[in-house]
């Protein structure tokens, strides 16, 4: 598959914080026929559109002959507005996953005219994103899968994240300015980063995530060897979770961590902070997949996010893995793909179209 990628422009984006992003644009890439059911699959923390492309393909659910997908960029990514593609160093503006998924609208309906989606689907912040959708634009599609998310970012979750904001930004000599804040930003200086400063912050950020992002369980068997092959634990650590955060940029982490720390889908109107009221607006079938040992994401919160909705509107099943968040992405334990493979096929058969249950369709079809 392609690296290559696709911009739409928004032109001065306004946001919910107030504030705009000047002369923005979206990234997305798309595979398939647009005349096909179309389907959203937004990207996740720190995520290229190409980290998107394991759960694609033509052995796949989501495959192209079936399906018009369009993988969209976060504001943040690197690819769809951030500041590492503004024209000078500076602040960047507050966005929200509202923010993301208005932009996201957009491309959808007026450059490529869709007035209704399949479904969206989604891993981590890619999830996020999907329970956004959801909210934000009950009517838009029939389906939503979210996987090892959220639809509000806990407290717990929150504290993590500052773990990781603060490992980064302390090579600067900077603190964090609070949660769902960007850090100290108090001279030019602050939004350049040296190489030294870069390869320290970076280095210290992926230590820190290797103790979330699986599990510990995953550790205990030492899948790391066993499973991706790498000779030792401290090589593990240097040669993925070094590696993977080194070629980040870190003002686009540090976007794309204050919108992840500020996520809620309440944050909108109607709602207005009604978590409950929220996640009963959600009209599309929703299969909710919490991976049993995430560290962000344990399926307790995501057995309330269902409870909150109208009967038969959402589903729970659970992700029987060690490979912790890593179960729903991005693509490293093929068990794991395999198995939401099948989940999501077959909760897409058993919802046809328009939200109709297939099984409803063909005894009607039968009856004539």
């Amino acid at each position: 598959m392609s690296e290559e990628y696709e911009t739409y422009k928004l032109g001065d984006w306004e946001l919910q914080s107030g504030q705009k992003i000047e002369n923005a644009h979206i990234a997305y890439k798309t595979f398939g026929d647009p005349k096909s059911p179309a389907i959203v699959y937004p990207s996740w923390f720190s995520g290229a559109i190409s980290d998107n492309f394991w759960l694609i393909g033509e052995d796949k659910f989501l495959n192209p002959k079936d399906f018009f997908i369009i993988i969209t960029a976060l504001f943040g990514n690197g690819q769809s507005s951030s500041p590492s593609n503004q024209p000078a160093p500076g602040p960047f503006p507050k966005v929200s996953f509202y923010d993301n998924v208005r932009a996201q609208h957009e491309l959808v309906t007026k450059h490529f005219g869709i007035t209704h989606l399949r479904a969206v689907v989604g891993w981590s912040m890619g999830g996020a994103q999907s329970f956004q959708w959801a909210t934000q634009y009950p009517e838009f599609m029939d389906i939503v899968i979210p996987f090892c998310t959220s639809a509000k970012t806990s407290l717990h979750n929150k504290v993590f994240l500052e773990g990781v904001k603060s490992s980064l930004i302390a090579a600067k000599k900077l603190s964090s300015a609070g949660t769902g804040e960007l850090g100290v930003r108090n001279s030019a200086e602050a939004f350049t980063w040296s190489a030294e400063e870069k390869n320290a912050g970076l280095r210290a950020m992926g230590r820190v995530y290797a103790g979330w992002g699986l599990s510990q369980a995953f550790y205990r068997h030492k899948l790391h060897e066993t499973a991706l092959g790498y000779n030792n634990l401290e090589d593990f650590m240097v040669n993925f979770w070094e590696k993977w955060a080194c070629s980040k940029d870190p003002e686009n982490l540090l976007v794309m961590l204050q919108t992840w720390q500020n996520g809620d889908v309440s944050q909108q109107e109607p709602y207005n902070g009604d978590f409950e009221k929220a996640m009963a607006s959600i009209k599309a079938k929703t299969l909710v997949l919490p991976g049993k040992t995430d560290l962000y994401f344990p399926p307790e919160d995501s057995e309330y996010e269902v409870a909150c909705m109208k009967p038969g509107v959402g589903t729970l099943d659970i992700f029987p893995s060690i490979w912790g968040h890593w179960a729903g992405g991005p693509g490293d334990s093929k068990d794991d793909v395999e198995w939401l493979d099948k989940k999501m096929s077959r909760f897409f058969a058993d919802n046809g179209p328009n939200g109709v249950d297939s099984l409803t369709e063909k005894i009607k079809n039968m009856l004539g």
